[in-house]
């Protein structure tokens, strides 16, 4: 293996001559391209270099046909990100061996190039954690690993040989030990198949990690060519897992196939050895008739990968994982959450056994790799009376996370009670006027698309037709954009509906009830920024699992709590281009689940907050204001606010 750095390396192509800094290559072949500008000028920064790649890549595309990894440096920072990365996902390496974030007086290029670099751990990184995903429009973006990825895979592969081989049969593993927020369980014990939980926060790329650990796990000589079952517990969620996955078939050496029903899990699952097999958890329970699951294999290299590990059917005594371990009882469990498991929660544990991994909002806000997340609460513009004003208490929990029942059952519940005040005509005209005031201010700031959260379809239904009263250019029945010419003509913005229904529900609510074919058509359609249709109204639909960087405006109306909640303000927090944050609209009154769902993530040794208040933001913003004031004090600046951008 030869590994070699060149200074100055001159490319000559299409009449361009170009001298990148530093080129790393392998066998001959240029895998790394670094550019450093000098620390000492003020007018150089990585960015600097950021557009340096840009000029190369127009102009000596040839060195970078076998390109693995980009940096950036100026000195003081520096980046790493592949050859198709913006410039927000040139991300900082904050380790240098895994164990710990190494120290902030290391100039940050000697912790890329000693933690990213070193020939083991690039040559993993290229083998195993760099994949293409079709963005749309047959446009592939090259993605890489970020250290918390790489590192908890690692340790989640070395768990797992110590959770599937039985003592009799211990495997030497070659990862080295503990990693960054990644480190073996301290009382595990060999083959006790509970690996551990990986609890990475939202948008941090928890689906791209679960990808990578099937590849590295497969492939691994000690499991002898496993069978991989990932399960979640709702239909859309396996959906959108089994899209990332099959988009990244190529790590796993093989296609994943989605179970239809039980008996296909069955067939599935009768295999001697291989599989990626993506189900429904609820489909491993037995059919009518059968008090238990039916032995479908013994084998010891089965292992099961839950997403949201902290969810309640993962229970052996009368949950869903009883009836998982009568049908593979020599499996191993391992689960990814976004959302820490609450201390009570013993089966979670029993199941999977404890963290191996941790990656917090504080430090996915610090790196970049989220924005933060900030909390509005807009009750006192809704002109209501108290007798007017819904009210959430402590027994109302067991509801917020109940689905509608039919309309006999529901006047019955507290749930009931709370939507006829949450969807009362007047709130409903009030909420839509604030709403579309609200948004219309927003769009002013900074482009982007905004989600409507409600209590029922009913909900959802009526605040659509007050919004397209207030708004008669936002409604379009036609699922499709319309023409450009159009949109630029009449600066034209759309309104949908997102929910599940059937010929059964009125008349009125038809228009909005789609097939899942037509769901996926609008929901490329919400991920384009540039596609007119900006605001969604639904009730649960998008709120797991729906990535959408330019969504930067929740509009909450709807009881939620815990994981539930926490789950549903990320959609917000994703990065994209110069968003600085994410805004949750409260009109429910939301704040003390908001503070409950901290008070979980801090005693899970998590740090960050979950929402930051909008007046604290507010006050930082003037406190920097009048900074600014001072410093062009004497000047006159008064065109700079009077004149357009």
């Amino acid at each position: 293996m030869s590994l070699i750095t060149v200074h100055q390396f001159t490319v000559v192509e299409d009449r361009h001559e170009r001298r990148p800094d530093v080129v790393l290559f392998v066998n001959g072949l240029p895998l790394s391209v670094i550019e450093l500008k000098n620390a000492t000028s003020e007018s150089a920064t990585i960015w600097s270099a950021f557009n340096q790649f840009q000029t190369y890549k127009e102009e000596i595309p040839s060195l970078f046909a076998f390109n693995e990894a980009l940096v950036i440096s100026d000195g003081v920072q520096a980046r790493i990100g592949t050859l198709t990365s913006d410039r927000e996902w040139f991300m900082p390496w904050r380790t240098i061996d895994g164990e710990e974030l190494a120290d902030t007086k290391l100039p940050q290029l000697q912790v890329v190039l000693e933690g990213a670099f070193e020939k083991r751990r690039f040559l993993d990184m290229v083998r195993h954690f760099i994949v293409f995903e079709d963005v749309g429009g047959g446009v592939l973006h090259k993605k890489m690993a970020g250290y918390h990825q790489y590192h908890a895979v690692n340790v989640a592969v070395q768990e797992t040989i110590r959770a599937c081989v039985p003592v009799s049969e211990t495997f030497a593993v070659k990862e080295e030990g503990g990693t960054y927020f990644a480190k073996g369980q301290r009382d595990a014990k060999p083959g006790d198949r509970r690996v551990g939980v990986v609890w990475h926060t939202q948008a941090s790329g928890k689906s791209l990690t679960m990808a990578f650990y099937a590849g590295r796990v497969i492939l691994h000589p000690a499991m002898d060519n496993p069978t991989l079952v990932i399960i979640t517990d709702r239909n859309d969620l396996d959906d959108q897992l089994f899209g990332t996955f099959a988009r990244c078939h190529e790590l796993l050496r093989q296609e994943p196939e989605q179970a239809k029903s039980r008996m296909h899990l069955r067939e599935l699952l009768h295999t001697g050895s291989g599989g990626v097999v993506f189900t429904t958890i609820q489909k491993f329970f037995p059919p009518e008739g059968e008090d238990q699951h039916p032995l479908l294999s013994d084998r010891r290299n089965i292992v099961v990968i839950a997403d949201e590990a902290h969810r309640s059917q993962y229970d052996f005594i009368d949950g869903f994982a009883r009836h998982m371990r009568e049908a593979l009882p020599g499996a191993s469990f391992i689960g990814f959450t976004g959302t820490p498991i609450e201390l009570t929660d013993k089966n979670t544990r029993a199941v999977f056994g404890d963290y191996i991994s941790v990656y917090d909002i504080e430090q996915a806000v610090k790196d970049g790799a989220t924005v933060p997340i900030y909390y509005e609460s807009r009750l006192a513009k809704l002109e209501l009376d108290e007798r007017e004003r819904p009210k959430l208490d402590e027994e109302f929990e067991v509801a917020t996370e109940g689905e509608e029942v039919e309309h006999k059952e529901r006047l019955k519940t507290k749930w009931a009670q709370l939507e006829a005040l949450v969807g009362a005509e007047k709130r409903i005209r009030l909420i839509a006027q604030d709403i579309v005031d609200h948004f219309e201010h927003r769009l002013e700031a900074i482009d982007g698309k905004a989600i409507v959260v409600c209590m029922s379809r009913r909900i959802c239904v009526e605040l659509y037709e007050a919004i397209a009263q207030l708004r008669p250019d936002w409604h379009n029945n036609d699922d499709l954009p319309a023409p450009r010419a159009a949109r630029q003509a009449g600066d034209k913005m759309e309104i949908k509906v997102v929910m599940t229904g059937s010929a059964s529900d009125p008349v009125e609510w038809q228009q909005h009830i789609r097939n899942k074919a037509r769901r996926k058509e609008l929901a490329k359609r919400f991920k384009n920024p540039d596609d007119p249709f900006k605001m969604v109204i639904v009730r649960d639909m998008w709120l797991t699992g729906f990535d959408v960087p330019c969504l930067h405006t929740m509009y909450m109306d709807k009881p939620m709590r815990g994981h539930g909640l926490m789950q549903a303000i990320a959609r917000v927090n994703r990065v994209f281009k110069d968003k600085s944050g994410g805004l949750v609209v409260d009109y429910l009154g939301l704040a003390h689940e908001l503070k409950s769902a901290l008070a979980t993530y801090t005693e899970s040794g998590g740090k960050g907050r979950t929402a930051v208040d909008q007046e604290e933001a507010v006050a930082v913003m003037l406190e920097k204001y009048e900074v600014c004031c001072g410093i062009f004090h004497g000047f006159d600046w008064s065109t700079w606010i009077s004149t357009d951008p």
